[in-house]
């Protein structure tokens, strides 16, 4: 079978997809006009008003629903319009009134200061709640929807999925630790403490574009089936070692840029193993030798 390179994907692309496609370009280039806002300004990157949360929700919404358009679309999954359509919808809510609370200067999360920030931080609640319904969905269609696929995507793709349901669940979690911290000891520790699985949150969140990337890449090489499945199995071990290692560090309360040094040697590997493979693949597939 041909790898389909980006413009077929695009032109096989059922009308759903397009428009989610559409729509995380355009969260994407919002994130990317915020992160130069804030170079341009000399804003502050910290706290729970900064426009940099503007930034990385478009980055990170964007790329993900992407992804997840990408991906679903590989599978068999029943209703497939009206679930990704509501993810679509529920990124464009989630990025929109984050990035109008830190236009406004004002926290959106756990935020029940005034009537409209406490309608606005339900409607966060509301849009987390239903993309991590419409995940469970992709998820389950990733293991029942996912027969037609080779055994390397497959393996890629459930993977993936899995582990965008962590990032969800990490999401969940520091909403529901974040509106009790702020109930038993107010807003200015749950703003300084809400925020313990970023990085967890953070790196899960991408799996799902990482793994299924990195085998569709290998469809360009010359490798075999049996090879293309075993490299991707070690990215896979990689990149669960690495969510795990990262995981341990968020609930130890270990600082991700200074862990203790056997720390960092633990998660370095994994994550060097994944470059090290995408590089690997990346070669195989430049030097493809031509067909006679």
């Amino acid at each position: 079978m041909s790898a389909m390179t980006i413009a077929d994907i695009a032109r096989r692309a059922r009308p759903v997809e397009k428009v989610a496609y559409a729509v995380a370009a355009a969260l994407v280039v919002s994130g990317l006009v915020h992160v130069a806002i804030l170079l341009a300004t000399g804003a502050s990157w910290t706290g729970p008003t900064s426009l940099r949360k503007a930034a990385t929700f478009g980055l990170s919404f964007g790329t993900t629903l992407a992804s997840v358009a990408w991906v679903t679309s590989l599978l068999r999954v029943r209703a497939r319009a009206f679930w990704l359509g509501l993810f679509t919808a529920a990124c464009v809510v989630e990025t929109v009134l984050v990035s109008l609370q830190a236009w406004r200067g004002v926290p959106s999360h756990l935020n029940f200061a005034t009537p409209v920030d406490a309608a606005v931080a339900a409607t966060l609640a509301g849009g987390g709640a239903v993309i991590v319904v419409t995940g469970l969905v992709f998820g389950v269609a990733g293991f029942a929807g996912a027969g037609a696929l080779a055994p390397d995507m497959r393996l890629a793709v459930r993977t993936g999925l899995v582990v965008l349901l962590v990032a969800f669940a990490a999401g969940a979690v520091m909403i529901g630790y974040g509106t009790v911290t702020m109930r038993t000891d107010g807003p200015a520790v749950a703003y300084a403490t809400t925020g313990f699985l970023k990085p967890l949150h953070f790196v899960a969140m991408h799996a799902v574009l990482v793994l299924p990337a990195f085998a569709w890449l290998l469809r360009f090489t010359s490798w075999d089936d049996a090879r293309r499945l075993t490299v991707v199995r070690v990215a896979v071990v990689a990149d669960l070692l690495l969510t795990a290692l990262v995981a341990v560090e968020a609930f130890a309360g270990i600082a991700p840029l200074a862990p203790p040094p056997a720390l960092a040697v633990a998660t370095g590997l994994p994550l060097t193993v994944l470059v090290a493979t995408g590089i690997a693949a990346f070669a195989a597939a430049v030097h493809r030798p031509a067909r006679a």
